[in-house]
């Protein structure tokens, strides 16, 4: 890494520091070392990264449930649905489009498999 490591003149890639600005306990002038769970905006790519287990995670989002306009849309994943079997009248067309819908929501995480 090099004498260099967090200062200014170090790559941008290579320096796990922030602007002071984020934490005012700075050693360094201009610039904050990462600590667990900060996240910054991502300027160049406009997504947010978070520093974890000392890594920076970019553009991945973390919580509980998704809310728009108050509205909960999106929250913890849903148990299982299983596809659709059975009974006295078969409708192929129906259980194929059933089937679609429940992959799509096993592929997107919105129920479990």
């Amino acid at each position: 890494m090099g004498w260099w490591f967090g200062r200014k003149a170090a790559p941008a890639d290579a320096r796990p520091f922030v602007p002071a600005w984020l934490n005012t306990d700075s050693q360094e002038e201009g610039f904050a070392r990462s600590i667990e769970g900060l996240t910054a905006f991502v300027k160049d790519v406009g997504v947010f990264a978070t520093y974890v287990a000392g890594d920076w995670e970019i553009g991945v989002l973390r919580g509980s449930s998704v809310q728009i306009a108050g509205t909960q849309v999106i929250a913890t994943r849903a148990a299982a649905i299983a596809d659709p079997t059975g009974g006295s009248v078969i409708d192929a067309q129906a259980r194929g489009a059933l089937g679609q819908v429940l992959a799509a929501l096993r592929h997107h995480g919105l129920i479990d498999a």
